[in-house]
C-alpha cells in the first residue's frame, strides 16, 4: 500500500509556470551561431532534460564540440535572463497559485525541480507569488545528471528530510519529468499535458496518473 504523500516535487516551466515561447526563442537565438535552424523535432528530443545537456545534444558534433557548446549555452542563458527579466514575464498556470498553499496546509512539503541553473531559476521563482511556501528549489546545475535521471527528486528530498521515496509524488509536463519519477521509484509520477507534451505522448511514459493541469493534483493524492 503506498503511504501517505510527504512531499510533491512539481516541475517548473510547462507545470507550474506558464510555458511561453521564451525557451524555445532563446534556444533558438543561441544555435544561429552553429547554422542550426531549430524546429520543433529538434526541440521535442530535449524537453524536461538540464539546459546544458540539452545544447550538447543540439550543437552539431566537429572540432571543438564542447567549447561551442559553452559559448552556445552563454548565448541561450543572456537571451533568457534579458527576457525573464521583464516585469509580469513569468505568470503560473491557472490553479498553480492554490495548489503549493493547499499542500502546506495539508501538512505536505513541497519542492521545485527544473533543468535551469540556479540564477535563472531564482529569477523564475523571484515572480511567482508562492515562492516562499516552497520548501526547496533543486536547479539543474546542482545534480551530476538531469532528467530522466533521479537525482533531481533525491535532492529535494534531502532538502526536505524526506526518507521514503515512495511517499514522494513527482508532477511534471514530460516524458523526461515521468521517467525521472519511475527511476526514483516515486509512489506517484503524475504527468500533466498543461506543457511540452500532449496526453499521448505522456501516456507512452511510465506514469500512476495523468490529468490536464497541476490543478488536479490534489484530488489525486486526497489533498483538501
Amino acid at each position: 500500500m503506498t503511504p501517505r504523500v510527504q512531499l510533491v516535487v512539481f516541475d517548473m516551466v510547462g507545470t507550474t509556470v506558464q510555458a511561453t515561447e521564451v525557451v524555445p526563442q532563446a534556444f533558438a537565438e543561441a544555435l544561429v551561431p552553429e547554422g542550426v535552424e531549430l524546429d520543433a523535432e529538434h526541440l521535442r528530443g530535449v524537453r524536461g532534460l538540464n539546459k546544458r545537456a540539452a545544447m550538447a545534444r543540439l550543437v552539431p558534433p566537429g572540432p571543438e564540440h564542447d567549447a561551442r557548446t559553452a559559448a552556445a549555452y552563454a548565448r541561450f542563458t543572456a537571451a533568457l535572463a534579458e527576457a525573464y527579466g521583464q516585469p509580469r514575464a513569468v505568470s503560473t498556470l491557472p490553479g498553480a497559485d492554490d495548489v503549493v498553499p493547499r499542500c502546506r496546509a495539508g501538512g505536505i512539503r513541497t519542492a521545485l525541480t527544473t533543468g535551469f541553473d540556479r540564477t535563472l531559476a531564482r529569477q523564475i521563482r523571484r515572480q511567482l507569488l508562492w515562492r516562499r511556501l516552497v520548501d526547496a528549489l533543486v536547479c539543474g546545475d546542482e545534480v551530476a545528471a538531469g532528467r530522466p535521471a533521479p537525482v533531481l527528486i533525491y535532492r529535494a528530498m534531502e532538502r526536505t528530510g524526506t526518507v521514503d521515496v515512495a511517499a514522494v509524488a513527482v508532477v511534471g509536463d514530460t516524458t523526461a519529468d515521468l521517467e525521472a519519477g519511475h527511476h526514483a521509484r516515486a509512489g506517484w509520477h503524475i504527468g500533466v499535458w498543461s506543457g511540452a507534451r500532449d496526453r499521448r505522448r505522456l501516456a507512452a511514459a511510465p506514469h500512476t496518473h495523468l490529468c490536464a493541469s497541476v490543478a488536479d493534483v490534489p484530488a489525486l493524492l486526497g489533498i483538501p
